[in-house]
């Protein structure tokens, strides 16, 4: 009965729906919050820092550092994500494809096609990450694979 009452609930939520009533306390997130995470845990060489305190429910946003003549490993996931280059400038390899970057570009990767981020200059590269995983993560389906430290034309022939 209990599980009832609480769908009765949502349902006068949604027909009385106030979009103030329930929003998060802060909608300001400072870079300097960002958790930083373990390589060993990622399996990325570049620096990733999860913003765990930004309030959205279907994104989730990350810092992204690659040091000066380093790269991402080789990836692939269910989720969309979007690069914002803040400094910096490089090339990424999505697919096939090589496409060189600079600070102010976006850089979009599809679902589930390799990648790798690339920076091929003297000075740390820093990105802010935009990604629509917990959206997926919702659902159930979310899914990330890493092939490690190579290029893309390295795991297409093996």
């Amino acid at each position: 009965m209990a599980n009832f009452d609480e769908w009765l609930e949502k349902v006068h939520e949604m027909k009385d729906y106030d979009p103030e009533r329930g929003m998060p306390d802060s909608l300001v997130t400072s870079p300097d919050t960002a958790r930083w995470l373990d390589p060993k845990l990622t399996g990325n060489p570049s620096r990733i820092g999860v913003l765990v305190d930004v309030p959205a429910r279907s994104m989730e946003f990350y810092l992204q550092e690659i040091p000066a003549d380093s790269a991402t490993d080789l990836q692939r996931h269910v989720h969309e994500s979007v690069h914002y280059v803040t400094e910096g400038s490089g090339y990424s390899e999505i697919g096939k494809q090589t496409l060189r970057w600079s600070a102010g570009d976006l850089v979009y990767t599809p679902s589930w096609v390799w990648h790798r981020h690339y920076n091929d200059g003297s000075t740390p590269v820093r990105m802010l990450l935009v990604e629509n995983s917990k959206a997926l993560e919702s659902l159930g389906i979310n899914q990330r694979e890493s092939a490690g430290n190579i290029t893309y034309k390295e795991h297409e022939q093996s």
